[in-house]
């Protein structure tokens, strides 16, 4: 464990509704070792949120809204800090608006250090839907010249046993994947496309001779050190809504 930051509660939203019992899996994605002294990390879904796995501008409009309206409390309810656990970046841009504690989303994070760690950017992802989720964040954090590859398996992805049970069959199509878009797109480092596959990464990692970004681990690593240094998102950037509304989102998220 590293640092000291007592009593420090981080929030994990997914965009996706997802049954108590498989956050857990979502969980495992970060190892205790580089979650810091005090810091205590949670995961909520949203209560209505899309059944479906984002595949369409629907469901991403419909995922802005579920994340929106489970995390606009995070503040009051004393954490620290929120962080988007999806490449998906739902509701990342109101969040920021809306709060004042650091929110940081997965394929923010991930461009941003990819953006570090080498100059061709790749993304390795399970299926064609999401490949629309990628350039938005590549251009919002200035690299979308270098994002020069998005490959996927053509699997459908399961937001409730993950890659559970299918490793014999995901893993090796995942690496051929990733070979491909060494050998053939040049790239220099490479993003899972979902924090849905984060128990690919180890695998991957060891079999591939390029650094691999675990999207919801460099999302909570980087909002750890915003905690340390007492930073958060500037408000010329995100200025703060005149008159939040927060009881449509309850009413949208609870029909009441």
């Amino acid at each position: 464990m590293t640092g000291t930051m007592t009593g420090k509660r981080v929030l994990h939203v997914l965009p996706v509704a997802v049954p108590p019992d498989a956050r857990a899996a979502f969980a495992e994605q970060l190892p205790a070792e580089i979650i810091d002294d005090g810091v205590v990390v949670e995961f909520t879904a949203p209560a209505d949120g899309p059944l479906n796995m984002i595949d369409s501008a629907y469901e991403r409009t419909l995922s802005d809204v579920a994340v929106l309206a489970a995390a606009t409390g995070a503040q009051a309810d004393g954490y620290a800090a929120v962080v988007v656990n999806s490449m998906s970046d739902s509701g990342l841009a109101a969040l920021r608006s809306r709060l004042d504690i650091p929110v940081v989303g997965a394929c923010q994070a991930s461009m941003a250090l990819a953006g570090v760690l080498g100059q061709r950017i790749g993304v390795l992802t399970m299926w064609p839907p999401w490949h629309a989720l990628y350039p938005a964040a590549a251009s919002a954090a200035g690299l979308a010249d270098r994002l020069v590859s998005v490959r996927d398996i053509g699997v459908r992805p399961d937001a409730e046993a993950l890659l559970t049970g299918r490793e014999h069959e995901v893993f090796p199509r995942l690496l051929d994947a990733a070979r491909a878009a060494i050998d053939e797109d040049d790239v220099h480092v490479l993003i899972l496309g979902s924090t849905t596959m984060h128990q690919s990464h180890r695998y991957l990692a060891e079999h591939l001779p390029i650094p691999v970004i675990n999207p919801g681990v460099a999302a909570h690593q980087l909002v750890q050190q915003l905690l340390r240094a007492g930073l958060t998102h500037s408000r010329r950037a995100h200025p703060a809504p005149a008159r939040p509304n927060d009881d449509l989102l309850d009413y949208l998220q609870r029909g009441r």
